[in-house]
């Protein structure tokens, strides 16, 4: 599942801009995306990586979005940090919503302006 380690604060930080309880099973958030019309996928379908460090991707093989965009109506791609912002961008061409990567090595950015910055995933998913 997406965001499984538990010092990601993903969905602690998601379900905290929807005001809605920390989703904590598979099945949870499952329902919690489809409920609130989330679609989320990984930029790359595949890389090298050196543990999880971003800095370290080679050999990047990007998913292809073609295959959501034709099929659903896609108001605004979010991406968490500015590495999958940049790959989004080589491999598409297009622009996204850079928000602050909510790894829990990012501690620049403290929970409460991770919510903040995440509410915009909330606007959007509501049409405002």
């Amino acid at each position: 599942m997406y965001y499984g380690n538990k010092g990601n604060r993903f969905w602690k930080a998601i379900a905290a801009a929807f005001g809605e309880a920390y989703p904590a099973s598979d099945a949870e958030k499952h329902a919690f995306l489809k409920r609130n019309r989330i679609a989320l996928w990984d930029v790359l379908k595949s890389c090298e990586i050196a543990g999880a460090s971003d800095q370290s991707i080679k050999n990047a093989e990007p998913n292809d979005f073609a295959r959501i965009t034709a099929a659903a109506d896609i108001r605004a791609v979010f991406t968490t940090g500015k590495i999958a912002a940049a790959y989004y961008k080589k491999f598409t061409g297009k622009d996204s919503v850079c928000l602050p990567s909510p790894s829990g090595a990012n501690c620049a950015v403290p929970f409460s302006a991770l919510v903040e910055s995440y509410k915009r995933i909330a606007s959007a998913a509501k049409g405002e």
